[in-house]
């Protein structure tokens, strides 16, 4: 009986594989972000988004994001991650960071025509989040 016998280059393929197909999902599975004095940036795997506090347009409370076809991103179970076209308006890209699509997301309005749709999978981290933005916004309209 012959016997066969994998190449360990084989081997180191499909463990890095698997190994960089679960940092990709860990990557993903969560949103971060970090206040700056003038800017809050938004990182989630492979995207990113910048919103600095002076171009804030509108920051509010939605139940449901609108029914968007996704140019890339990806979706499982209730996160939803990527660029968007709204049916509306097709020409602007809307950003969605959203960890759990069940809870209240928060829509940030900026540079006019920009839409980004966030929120975390902790619901209080949401909130909190949600006032900081809120109150960046208030200060820029009071100037």
């Amino acid at each position: 009986m012959l016997k066969t016998r994998r190449h360990w280059t084989l081997n180191l393929l499909i463990v890095l594989a698997v190994l960089g197909s679960m940092g990709v999902f860990v990557l993903h599975s969560k949103n971060w972000t970090r206040l700056r004095e003038d800017r809050i940036l938004i990182i989630s795997g492979f995207y990113q988004q910048e919103v600095p506090y002076s171009e804030l347009d509108s920051v509010l409370w939605k139940e449901r994001i609108p029914r968007m076809e996704r140019n890339h991103g990806f979706s499982y179970w209730a996160r939803e991650k990527g660029v968007f076209v709204d049916s509306l308006h097709p020409q602007r890209p809307v950003y969605v960071f959203v960890d759990d699509l069940r809870q209240h997301k928060i829509k940030i309005r900026y540079r006019d025509t920009m839409v980004l749709f966030l929120n975390f999978a902790d619901s209080l981290e949401t909130q909190s989040m949600y006032e900081v933005l809120k109150d960046e916004w208030v200060q820029k309209s009071a100037e």
